[in-house]
């Protein structure tokens, strides 16, 4: 996600922080009211500086937790766009980027603004202007869709791809519109077989109007990365309504002027930037102690604006063989 340089905002680049969460039987393993990690559930105990208290992510599946046994093994990869127009792929098991190259859409002047990953490895990227683009995580080539700009006034959205069920092949493609910093227009998901885009709610509570990136997961989760301030806001959200009953503050983790995240392995990967410097990738172990700390200080001169997932990818750590 990229929003126009209004002013620099905190990132998290060189920052180690811990967040105030803990275990429960939630799909990511966190639990907003137990914040001080105490009475966690699991093997974990209390994690350090107030981690999660257990070691469950979601659950289900075949390896690393998810159903993958239909998917290569690009498809459970992380993908991002960068700002300078170009697509990576993303190791989180060593943390390791590889450029595939730039994209070749036929965008004009627009540029990248959000991505998704489908089952079969494919990237759907959202452009600034509200296209949608097809865009293959082999080469970078695009093909434009007939998707239709500004359907429900969304232009620029967050965007991910949910299982529809725990351990389904079958997937939805949500979106998130926004309309500028930390404002957004609620959650809805796009037919890819009509290009049509239905609303389906706005968040709840302190998330209402705000604007959030997303990711998804194999077991059917779907999580917001949401735009407040002075610290971000992990949530789960309630994929028929908009809810978003379960959220926790990331304390010190600011989503900048650029913006992604993905889930991967039972943990959440944050991609932050404050617009100027190169990105930083932040770690949440929701899948251990719940502690947050930067594994990335510099991806490598870039600015992510946007990271894909498919439910292809483990939703719990991958055995070590």
């Amino acid at each position: 996600m990229r929003v126009a340089r209004l002013g620099v905002l905190a990132c998290v680049s060189g920052l180690l922080v811990f967040a105030g969460c803990s275990g429960s039987s939630s799909g990511s393993g966190f639990d907003p009211n137990n914040p001080n990690g105490t009475g966690g559930n699991g093997n974990g105990g209390n994690g350090s500086g107030g981690g999660l208290g257990g070691t469950g992510g979601p659950s289900g599946g075949t390896e690393g937790g998810a159903n993958n046994t239909d998917c290569s093994d690009a498809a459970k990869l992380v993908y991002v766009v960068s700002e300078e127009n170009d697509l990576y792929s993303f190791q989180p098991a060593d943390s390791t980027f590889k450029k595939i190259g730039p994209l070749d859409c036929s965008a004009g002047s627009a540029s990248p603004n959000s991505m998704a990953v489908d089952r079969t490895g494919t990237a759907w990227v959202n452009y600034d202007d509200g296209n949608l683009f097809k865009v293959s995580t082999a080469d970078a080539h695009c093909t434009s869709t007939s998707f239709k700009p500004k359907q429900h006034n969304f232009v620029k959205f967050g965007m991910a791809f949910s299982s529809n069920s725990a351990g389904s092949t079958d997937e939805t493609l949500f979106v998130v519109g926004l309309d500028g910093l930390g404002s957004g227009q609620g959650l809805a998901k796009i037919d890819l077989n009509t290009m049509v885009l239905d609303l389906i709610g706005d968040f709840t509570g302190t998330l209402k109007g705000k604007g959030a990136e997303l990711t998804g997961t194999g077991d059917g989760k779907l999580y917001g990365f949401f735009t407040t301030n002075p610290n971000a806001t992990l949530a789960e959200i309630d994929k028929g309504s908009g809810a978003t009953p379960m959220m926790t503050s990331l304390k010190g983790v600011n989503t900048g002027l650029a913006w992604a995240f993905s889930f991967w392995g039972g943990d959440f990967w944050y991609y932050t930037s404050d617009g100027i410097s190169p990105s930083t990738v932040t770690r949440q172990k929701t899948s251990s102690d719940g502690s947050i700390a930067v594994s990335v200080d510099d991806v490598g001169g870039f600015r992510i604006v946007g990271a894909g997932v498919s439910t292809c990818a483990p939703t719990t750590p991958p055995t070590t063989k």
